[in-house]
This record gives C-alpha cells, structure tokens and sequence, in this order.
C-alpha cells in the first residue's frame, strides 16, 4: 500500500473525528471537558470504552505475544471479570455518593492532603508511562507505513501523531471523546473481524476449519499450571483482577467516563455490558495472532526480531493480505491507539487541573485558560516518554505496560485498599514516603527473586506484591 494511500485514508478519517469534535464542542466548558455535564448516554460510554481500554497494545502486542505466550493472556482476561464486578459494586457507589469529578478526591476525605497529592501523582505518573506506551506503537506503524519512506524522522512522525489528538480534544474534552470513541471501537471491532476472515480465507479455512485449526494449533493452550511460570494460572487470574480493579477502578481516565454518566445505574448498566463484549473481543485478538503465525509458517516468511511487529509486518509492509485487509489494519491501530490516548490526555489534564491547580475555586475564564496550557503542557510530555521508551525498549509493549503498571498503580492499590477496608486513621504527611518506598523494594525484590525465593521469578503478580506492600506500610503510620 503507497504512502499516499494511507495518507489520504488518515486524512478521511481525521477529518471524521473533527467534524464530531466541531459538533460536540459547541458551548463546552470546563465541566463539559471533566465530566460531559453528567449526560452521557451509558451505552455509548459503554461502547466506546472497548476501544479506550484495548488500545493499540492489545491490537499489535497480543497477537504478536501468541508465539510465545500462547493464550495464556486469556488467563488475566478471565480475572478482568471479578475486577469489573468490584468496581461496579464497590467503587461506582462510592464515587457517586461522593459526586467526584477527580476519583483521588475520596483519599483527601479519608486520608488527608498529603495522601491525596500521592494518590493523583502516582496516576499522572501511571497514566503518562502507559499513555506513551500505547502511542508509540501507533507511531512505530505510521512510521513503516509512511514516514519511513518518505524520509520523515521518527520524532517527527509523533510530534504529527500527539498534535493530531490536540487538535480534536482540545475544547470538548471527555465529551468530545465519548463520541470519537464510538467511532474509533467500531473502527477497532471491524478491522479485527475483517483480518481474521481475510487471513482464514489466505489460508483456504472455513469457519469450522478455521476453529480446529486454532485450536489445534501449538499456540491455543491456554492454562499453564507450572508455578514457577509467569503464564501460570493462578498468578495471570489474580493480576488480571487486580489489573483490572488498579487500571479501570483507581484510573481517573476510564472512571472520568463512567461518571460523565448520569447516574450510578446507568453506569453499571455501562461496566457490566462493557466486560462481557471485552472478553469475547479479546479472545479474537488471540485468534488473530495464531493465524498470524501458522499464515507466517505456511508461507516460510521469516518473523521479525520483534513480536509486536508481526500483524503490521505481514498485513502493512508486505500487503501479505491485499489492500482491503492492510486499509482496515491501518484504521485499526489508528482507532484502537487514539481511543486510548485521546482519553488518557483528557484525564491526565483533568487530574491535574481539579488535584492541584484547585479548580473549584478558580472562575471559569481562569479554568479555561489554565486547562488549555495544562493540555498542551501534557502533550509535550507524552513526546519526550515516547522518545525515550523508543530508545530504551527491547520487549514485546504488552510486557512493558503491565510491567510498569505494577510499579505504580500498587500505591494506589495500597491507599484505596486500605482506605476502603479498615477505619484506621494515619499520619497523612509519611504517605509519600510509604508510596514511594514501596515500588524500591518491589524492584529490589524482583531483581534478586531468583537468589531470594529458589529460582522463583515475579511475573504480572508484582501489582499485587506492590499493593500489599503500600497497605502494610499504612498501618505503620496509624495515629
């Protein structure tokens, strides 16, 4: 596929999202952009919160992640369900009965000031990692399908990338956002049903032959009971709970969606339907990076040195599929990646706007002038962590992004579980210290486990660790 091509169609679909921006933005205000006024239809958060939560990672990383991990991923999925559960159960109430725009404001009424500084900063800094993640695989994908050929520098590629979302965000904000990730998931869902017929009809596989084939195949195993294995169940069901509960239910970006909602019922309506749809999507994922392999096999194409970039390999560079199946790849990662990052921008600017530039005490005029540097200030950021992840990566982005969140969404899993489970006050001003002390010794832990526990090594379960580690530190600090 020329770069003109694919130029041409992101430029169509670009103008898709502004035209939505335009209409969407028209009288917004600084609430508009937080919480939509509270008035957003649940199914249509519902919907487009497939394409938030999936992301790029899932539409590159988990098929490519099938050659080595087969369908263990599956596992964690399978533990995304008792998270969403809580959250709806648990955490949506609270939320509500509280009426919070920025979810961190509970740890301030239980905590202190202190506690809820830490709690807002350990998302801005979970949140940015992740973010950056997600966007530079969609700037990797651009860069071999466009800017490489035609001589443009990869920094380059993701300053056009981060201003492309500036640009339909800027104004409308989470509302704006809700309607753009509509279109984005139904972007997402097409392109991955659409591969996975195009590359079983290559491979001459009906739809029965299809589902043998797969299930037959080396990579369709999907439980492993080896302890000492990172893909053993136990430890991928737990961390896929507790990933969920951490980067859903304690992450301002997705619950800025479910509490632009209008109510609490209308919200969970919104949890429950989205965690049914998300485990059947992401069981095509994994379909998806079978085929990948056995079309790869088959043909005697020699896979990348990087999984991740198998998919746009085989369906972008190589056009192994046709041009129909490369166009909606395309769209695909471009939809999956900005769904995430035009939300994850909002929430980080909405975070630091209501948590540390003391929004509602500000006049309206004052908050819309500060949140236009804070969202421009953000941007700038996420380009610098995108240069330096590139610089520095050397693993599959599925891997890094839940290796980096059980880093810092464990305080955050420490303080709201603690917050939420005893009626124990603390001396707010050493919360910082605990937080903070907590990932270091999850570190030094994970680098010396072998030597520590026989041979055993942390995997996704490290959330966990880290979580309960912040906890104990907590009761430390009891008045």
């Amino acid at each position: 596929m020329s770069p003109e091509l694919i130029i041409s169609i992101i430029a169509v679909y670009f103008s898709m999202l502004i035209i939505i921006a335009y209409y969407t933005s028209k009288g917004a205000t600084t609430e508009t952009f937080f919480i939509a006024n509270r008035n957003a239809p649940w199914y249509l958060v519902a919907f487009g919160m497939i394409g938030a939560s999936i992301s790029g990672v899932t539409f590159i990383s988990v098929p490519g992640a099938v050659g080595a991990d087969k369908f263990s991923y599956f596992q964690m999925v399978l533990g995304y369900l008792p998270g969403y559960a809580f959250i709806a159960l648990v955490l949506m109430p609270l939320y509500y009965r509280l009426n919070l725009i920025s979810i961190y404001t509970y740890l301030e009424e239980r905590f202190g000031k202190k506690a809820y500084r830490t709690g807002a900063f350990f998302f801005l800094l979970s949140r940015t990692v992740g973010a950056s993640f997600r966007l530079f695989l969609a700037a990797l994908v651009l860069h071999l399908g466009i800017f490489e050929p035609l001589g443009v520098p990869f920094w380059l590629n993701v300053i056009i990338t981060i201003a492309l979302i500036w640009v339909y965000t800027f104004k409308g904000g989470i509302k704006t956002i809700i309607w753009t990730d509509t279109l984005q998931t139904f972007f997402l869902v097409s392109a991955l049903i659409i591969s996975v017929i195009l590359i079983a009809s290559q491979l001459n596989l009906s739809v029965g032959a299809l589902i043998s084939t797969v299930n037959e195949s080396e990579y369709s195993q999907v439980f492993f009971g080896d302890f000492d294995d990172k893909r053993n169940f136990f430890k991928q069901f737990f961390a896929g709970m507790f990933i969920a509960i951490t980067m859903t239910g304690l992450d301002q970006d997705l619950m800025q969606k479910n509490l632009s909602c209008k109510n609490l019922g209308e919200a969970q309506k919104n949890m429950f339907s989205f965690c049914v749809v998300l485990v059947f999507v992401n069981w095509l994922f994994l379909t998806l990076g079978a085929l990948l392999y056995i079309y790869a096999k088959e043909k005697g194409i020699a896979l990348p040195e990087r999984s991740d970039e198998l998919y746009p390999l085989l369906a972008l560079k190589m056009n192994s599929f046709g041009t129909f199946a490369a166009v909606f790849f395309l769209l695909g990662i471009t939809a999956s990646t900005y769904a995430s990052a035009d939300s994850a921008l909002a929430s980080l600017t909405t975070s630091f706007c209501i948590d540390f530039l003391d929004f509602k005490n500000r006049p309206e005029e004052e908050r819309q002038k500060l949140k236009f540097w804070v969202h421009i200030g953000f941007s700038f950021l996420l380009f610098l962590v995108i240069l330096i992840f590139r610089a520095l990566n050397d693993e599959s982005v599925i891997n890094a992004v839940f290796k980096a969140a059980g880093y810092t969404y464990g305080p955050l899993l420490g303080l709201f579980a603690f917050g939420l489970f005893t009626k124990i006050s603390i001396k707010d001003r050493f919360v910082p210290l605990v937080c903070v002390l907590s990932p270091i010794i999850c570190y030094v832990l994970n680098l010396y486990s072998a030597q520590l526990f026989d041979g055993y090594k942390f995997g996704n379960e490290m959330l966990l660790i880290n979580g309960g580690i912040t906890f104990l530190g907590l009761l430390l600090l009891k008045k």
